[in-house]
């Protein structure tokens, strides 16, 4: 597989095999598999995780979770909260690729399927691109590539990081925008930074109007 072909396909480019020996497709027993210790994501919504369970009851679970084989149990490397909804859902069995994976390559298949959901809020995502970074080593662009994003929008994500912690937390619990909180990154001094974003939660200010405060 190429490079340019492995770009935009994110976690199914990373479990699609080599060779036969690389992945195999298996029902595999619930009891038998353990969440992924180096899982970047630690929040998972009771009432998202109730929704898939009970599409998980009514049609099954479509799209396989992917796990390593350690011994007599299985590592989850990516789809931990499909695994807990089909918990939930009272499953016995679940089907699962089994990828022949260190535990480097485990990370970054775990990291990029963080990513690439659609519910992540933007500091998780950060921290993410952030771990790829310092624990995979990859620069900025294999980011981007591993992931089918422009560079620039790694970089806008990263930058987040560069707020202070009160900041993050409320962009992480949806206090205020991702065009909120690049509006923020254009002050300097910190103290006024603060005080403006809790202005900004207080008086509900819109991204404009913290743009010129």
């Amino acid at each position: 597989m190429t490079k340019n072909k492995k770009i935009g396909q994110g976690i199914n480019a990373l479990i699609a095999p080599k060779s036969v020996i690389d992945v195999k497709q298996a029902d595999i027993l619930m009891s038998r598999i353990s969440p992924n210790p180096n899982q970047p994501r630690r929040i998972f919504g009771e009432k998202s995780l109730k929704q898939l369970s009970q599409s998980i009851e009514e049609k099954g679970l479509i799209s396989p979770i992917t796990v390593k084989q350690s011994k007599n149990k299985y590592i989850i490397i990516a789809g931990e909260r499909r695994f807990r909804a089909s918990q939930i859902a009272g499953l016995d069995k679940i089907p699962a690729f089994v990828r022949i994976a260190n535990d480097q390559e485990m990370l970054e298949m775990a990291l990029v399927e963080n990513i690439q959901r659609e519910n992540l809020n933007p500091i998780e995502v950060a921290l993410s691109y952030q771990r790829l970074i310092d624990e995979i080593k990859l620069t900025q662009e294999q980011c981007s590539e591993r992931v089918g994003k422009n560079r620039s929008t790694v970089t806008n994500f990263l930058r987040l990081l560069k707020l202070p912690e009160v900041i993050q937390k409320g962009l992480s619990e949806g206090r205020i925008s991702n065009g909120h909180a690049k509006a923020l990154l254009g002050i300097k001094d910190e103290n006024s930074l603060i005080n403006i974003f809790h202005d900004t939660v207080t008086n509900r200010y819109s991204v404009r109007v913290v743009r010129v405060l």
